[in-house]
């Protein structure tokens, strides 16, 4: 009987391990597509700052190599931003 209910306690006892590290593995899949979709969608965004900022700064050339930068003297008002 003692025999028995040791196997039976060690197949249970397998069993829940082999279950956990199934859980276990798909939750690091989880979160390894979650954080390759963070850094997707970060990128991106850095992307679009970068694409503007290098826009910015190619209007304020053309602005300086055509002389349009200066009203009256004084800065113009978008150079404030």
């Amino acid at each position: 009987m003692k025999k028995i209910f040791l196997m039976l306690m060690v197949v249970t006892m397998a069993t829940s391990f082999y279950s956990c590290r199934e859980t276990t593995q798909e939750k690091t899949q989880d979160a390894l597509e979650s954080i390759g979709k963070d850094i997707e969608t970060n990128a991106k965004k850095a992307g679009e700052k970068i694409e503007a900022g290098a826009e910015k700064v190619a209007k304020e050339i053309d602005e300086e190599v055509h002389n349009t930068d200066d009203v009256n003297g004084e800065e113009a008002a978008d150079d404030l931003n």
